[in-house]
């Protein structure tokens, strides 16, 4: 019988949890202080880095939010996140080494309560997988690529979300 290969192991490499504000400081703080509630991790804010005219957008102009989580803390987020929109997801929400999905209002995640002071809002999560190795080629020294036999397909993550979170695709 022959072993698995525990270098074609699948694992989450990151979640990270944003919600943007366009400009607005006010909800900015309002996201800020919702992301931490819901991690319990601190914040950092992503700026706009060009200049759209339609959206009001200039570079430098606080856009949102995030949250970057790993380890077992990112399986439990996880977890609970994916209980807020019914452990279903859409084919069209998967990607090669990654999954992305929103969440309309916060308080449909199991553990979290309204607050007054936020109000209703929602956020988006994305999950980034990796296999071991992968340092290879983000490493500084002797970096190199790595084979397309070893990158994560969209079929593999699909079959890694229903057997790891029980999740179902439509």
């Amino acid at each position: 019988m022959k072993k698995d290969n525990p270098m074609r192991k699948i694992k989450i490499g990151k979640v990270t949890l944003n919600i943007g504000c366009g400009g607005d400081v006010a909800k900015a703080a309002k996201a800020s202080k919702l992301l931490k509630m819901i991690t319990e991790r601190e914040t950092t804010p992503t700026f706009a880095k060009r200049r759209i005219p339609e959206f009001g957008l200039r570079p430098g102009l606080l856009m949102g939010y995030k949250v970057t989580l790993r380890g077992e803390k990112a399986k439990e987020v996880i977890k609970r996140l994916l209980t807020a929109i019914d452990n279903k997801l859409k084919e069209s929400q998967f990607n090669p080494s990654s999954v992305s999905f929103g969440i309309k209002e916060y308080i449909e995640i199991p553990g979290t309560v309204y607050q007054r002071d936020i109000g209703i809002m929602g956020l988006e999560c994305s999950i980034d997988f990796e296999r071991a190795g992968l340092r290879v080629e983000r490493r500084k020294r002797k970096r190199n690529k790595i084979p397309k036999r070893h990158k994560i397909t969209k079929e593999e993550i699909i079959k890694f979300m229903e057997e790891e979170f029980k999740t179902q695709i439509e």
